[in-house]
């Protein structure tokens, strides 16, 4: 094969687990094995393609029996600390983080939110922990009553602003955010600050696709940058720019669903002579996770 033709892809199910760790505990998610747990769930898998690759050989897989022929597969063991996106997608691409980044199971501290308060010239609702879907039912109502943010956590490292886009414009909210980001730096630095935009009536609020991530950068050089120094393209899907804070990316292609994503992916798949392509299917973590259901 010629240096043009040769080309990879990674492709990340975004919270797709496949069973815990030793230290798992420390973080709440004991016994959590989403992929496994969704197989029982549903009466067993139907995936023969990634099942003759190996899926099954990775872990018990309802449905899905170990191959007889599989490719490399296996399990990844994280080097660093946390379970965080960001650093997740870090270590995948050489990067360890050194030390676990910074959560808030409590909620901000007063002195975050009054800078918040300060550089918004709004109020905040919320400030708690809260599933994304959730927190726009239970604050959408005195959010478009009171035009107060609703600034809210997760487990992740992270500090995320909704807004309906009919009381706050997007880019407003984005402002926001890169003021957030502003302020949590130094001993409140945390991975990610998320603008969340939804829109609707009360009952029936939803996201839109207009998320956009402000990320801290990777705690050193990745396979990214490795990989844009020796001129191979570099094309991200997705999150994934925003994830490294766009170092080492040569092109963000859009990818808020996972039909979108899969779609870019697809026509790079069918297009691309030569390059990388790292691609995050979100939905099973922005649809479906963070509720251990």
């Amino acid at each position: 094969m010629c240096a043009v033709d040769r080309r990879a892809f990674v492709i990340v199910l975004d919270a797709c687990g496949a069973g815990d760790l030793p230290d798992s505990d420390e973080y709440g998610d004991a016994g959590s094995n989403t992929l496994g747990h969704v197989a029982e769930a549903c009466g067993g898998l139907d995936l023969p393609v990634l099942q003759r690759l190996g899926l099954g050989s990775a872990l018990p897989l309802q449905g899905c029996p170990p191959a007889p022929e599989p490719v490399l597969h296996g399990r990844l063991h994280p080097l660093g600390p946390g379970k965080d996106t960001i650093t997740g997608h870090w270590e995948l691409m050489g990067a360890v983080t050194p030390v676990t980044l910074r959560t808030y199971p409590e909620g901000f501290p007063e002195e975050v939110i009054e800078q918040l308060r300060d550089a918004t010239g709004r109020g905040a609702l919320c400030n708690f922990p809260y599933s994304g879907t959730a927190v726009i039912d239970d604050f959408g109502e005195q959010h478009l009553r009171s035009g107060d943010l609703i600034v809210y956590t997760s487990a992740d490292s992270v500090l995320q602003i909704a807004a309906h886009e009919d009381e706050v414009p997007q880019p407003e909210l984005e402002a926001a955010c890169e003021a957030a980001r502003a302020i949590m730096r130094g001993e409140h630095a945390v991975g990610r600050v998320i603008a969340r935009p939804f829109r609707g009536s009360l009952g029936a609020f939803e996201r839109t696709e207009g998320r956009k991530d402000f990320a801290l950068d990777p705690p050193g050089p990745t396979y990214l940058d490795e990989l844009q120094a020796d001129g191979i393209p570099v094309h991200t899907v997705g999150k994934i720019g925003s994830v490294f804070n766009h170092a080492g990316v040569d092109c963000e292609h859009p990818g808020a669903t996972n039909p979108a994503a899969i779609a870019a992916t697809t026509a790079l798949i069918g297009e691309l002579e030569h390059g990388f392509v790292f691609t995050n299917l979100v939905e099973t973590d922005q649809v479906y996770g963070h509720r251990q259901d």
